[in-house]
């Protein structure tokens, strides 16, 4: 099930999500003795909601924060989302937050990926952020990567991924992580990305955001923006 929500004004588009992600992890810190877990997505169009959110007046400090997903390249490089985050959230009131990267290149990805999922402290998000390509990906739950059937039916919460399409290595959320979260978010841009929002829902296709909409346990709530 989705809720769509449209808005004309990017400035509006970005406030109104940090307006109804802080209200979710004020519920969530209430409903879970006071910790919650936020994860976000990375590129170029969250920025300005990365950027209001972390004025938040939260309690920060018992927020921790991580991706969705992430490129299997150090935070030196450009395409880290990590860096993208340490520059616009974990500011102002959100740099009391404590930051869970998902990627460690001194190790092997393969190995990396079985950490994580044994790591008990990468709790399932409480409150999650997507982005969606053109292409209907979501996460980095791609559907030209060899890793496209293991990423969409394990249960392990975090999966490698080999996109054909994109460059670098990922270490992406699976898709049984994303159904599990309570508090989900979408948010996009533009009418050609409404345009593959609405044909993922008419009819169930190969790509990540038809499978998560589709879901009959899932409630997406979508902020678009013209």
């Amino acid at each position: 099930m989705i809720e769509l929500r449209t808005f004309d004004d990017p400035a509006a588009h970005s406030d109104a999500l940090a307006n109804a992600v802080s209200d979710a992890l004020k519920a969530s810190l209430a409903a879970q003795n006071g910790h919650a877990t936020l994860a976000v997505s990375g590129g170029t169009s969250p920025k300005p909601f990365l950027q209001t959110l972390s004025h938040e007046p939260l309690d920060w400090a018992h927020i921790d924060v991580t991706l969705v997903d992430d490129r299997w390249v150090p935070e030196s490089d450009s395409a880290s989302n990590a860096t993208l985050v340490r520059q616009t959230l974990l500011q102002n009131a959100a740099a009391n937050a404590y930051f869970l990267p998902l990627v460690d290149t001194s190790k092997a990805l393969k190995t990396h990926i079985a950490e994580l999922n044994a790591d008990s402290r990468r709790r399932l998000p409480d409150v999650l952020v997507l982005g969606m390509g053109e292409d209907g990906h979501t996460a980095s739950i791609f559907a030209d990567a060899p890793e496209w059937d293991f990423a969409i039916s394990t249960q392990d919460r975090f999966v490698s991924v080999h996109p054909g399409s994109a460059p670098h290595a990922r270490v992406s959320l699976s898709m049984s992580a994303l159904k599990q979260v309570t508090h989900l978010f979408l948010f996009i841009a533009g009418q050609k990305k409404l345009d593959v929002l609405n044909a993922a829902l008419a009819t169930k296709q190969k790509n990540a955001i038809s499978m998560l909409a589709n879901d009959e346990g899932v409630k997406l709530d979508v902020y678009w923006c013209a």
